[in-house]
């Protein structure tokens, strides 16, 4: 991968990140053969995937936001409530590509973290999208769409074999079925 060389390099400063994101436990890997597991890689390039959807809705949100405010001449035509909720959504989209991308390498604190997020935020979402007058309908839309591709993402990861790839480092194995 081009990349490589890059990423080694920034490895360290990733490190520091990892240790403040991943607290105390932010050194527990998972082994190589169930972090390289066919199931494993499988289910990481779903959640990359299901990510990036999140990301183009993300992104689309803003533009919407932002094509509402030009036509209608003024940025207060979009309530601060969408611009917040635009916003919040693309930056924790990134936030949770990085725990992914640092979940597939192994490192067990970013499954952990990805995994509670994947399952929380669309509990969060359908609660916001169902307060009267909060948003409008099209971003209401938006938050049921992006709920339901989460909560793609946390089947996924709480999956039989990832919850038993991304075991606590003390928890006996369980036998792999076919």
């Amino acid at each position: 991968m081009f990349l490589d060389p890059v990423l080694q390099r920034v490895e360290p400063l990733l490190l520091r990140v990892d240790r403040i994101a991943g607290g105390r436990n932010a050194h527990e890997k998972i082994a190589e053969s169930d972090r390289d597991h066919h199931r494993t890689v499988r289910a990481f390039r779903w959640v990359f995937w299901l990510l990036a959807v999140e990301l183009l809705i993300g992104i689309a949100a803003v533009v919407v936001a932002v094509v509402i405010a030009v036509q209608a001449g003024s940025i207060a035509a979009v309530p601060f409530a969408v611009w917040m909720r635009a916003l919040i959504v693309l930056a924790m989209t990134v936030t949770l590509f990085y725990f992914a991308w640092r979940a597939a390498l192994g490192w067990r604190w970013a499954y952990q973290r990805l995994r509670l997020f994947a399952q929380i935020f669309p509990v969060i979402t359908l609660v916001m999208a169902a307060i009267p007058g909060l948003y409008p309908a099209w971003m209401v839309t938006e938050q049921i769409v992006f709920s339901l591709i989460m909560i793609g993402v946390a089947d996924f990861l709480t999956s039989d074999h990832m919850r038993q790839a991304f075991r606590k480092p003390d928890a006996p194995a369980a036998p792999e079925t076919a």
